[in-house]
């Protein structure tokens, strides 16, 4: 079966929410915190050597998360009429991506950060041919791992680190010079485990 008719098969089976709490039951998020909304795309380019999902390295000079690799995307604007809609502005924003390139397959479930965000994860078919285009003001790099190596479970691995005082566990599924960690990791595990059923 080929790569995408897996991950529409992944797409169709249930899945619950996810969060930075789910390897850490010992740290708490604070009691009654708002969420704030954002969306995120996981864009799969369909190009002939493969399929790959493009990701981005943030610029390390920003106050949040610098330095580390994320989905393009951020949290939803007033102006954005939907989550989706903020995941796909936010990837013309950052790499270029125009939104007519994109062929959403759907939702992920949502996912809880440890900085207060609900991020809904949009997962999109990137057909024709694209040019990324970095915004040096947030991105520092962008590349593309291959979509097999990302839905094989095995390539998934749990790791720690202290965090505020806490040793914190997380996701990580290194690729090359990348270390891919935190929610973009415990996401793409997430994805990786539906396609594998």
């Amino acid at each position: 079966m080929d790569e995408v008719a897996r991950l529409v098969r992944a797409m169709q089976r249930p899945a619950e929410a996810s969060s930075d709490f789910d390897l850490n039951p010992l740290i708490k998020p604070p009691s009654g915190s708002v969420l704030r909304p954002a969306g995120v795309l996981i864009p799969v380019w369909l190009r002939p050597e493969g399929a790959s999902v493009i990701l981005t390295k943030r610029s390390s000079h920003l106050k949040h998360h610098p330095g580390q690799v994320a989905f393009p995307g951020g949290k939803v604007d007033p102006t954005d009429a939907s989550v989706e809609a903020a995941a796909l502005r936010e990837a013309q924003e950052e790499i270029g991506l125009a939104a007519h390139l994109v062929d959403v397959l759907g939702h992920l479930p949502n996912h809880e950060t440890v900085t207060g965000f609900r991020v809904t994860p949009v997962l999109g078919l990137v057909r024709d041919a694209f040019d990324p285009i970095a915004e040096r003001g947030e991105v520092e790099e962008v590349f593309a791992v291959p979509l097999s190596f990302l839905l094989c479970p095995e390539n998934f691995s749990i790791e720690r680190r202290q965090w505020m005082g806490q040793w914190r566990r997380y996701y990580a599924v290194p690729y090359g010079p990348y270390y891919i960690w935190g929610a973009t990791a415990r996401i793409l595990r997430g994805l990786a485990d539906r396609a594998a059923l």
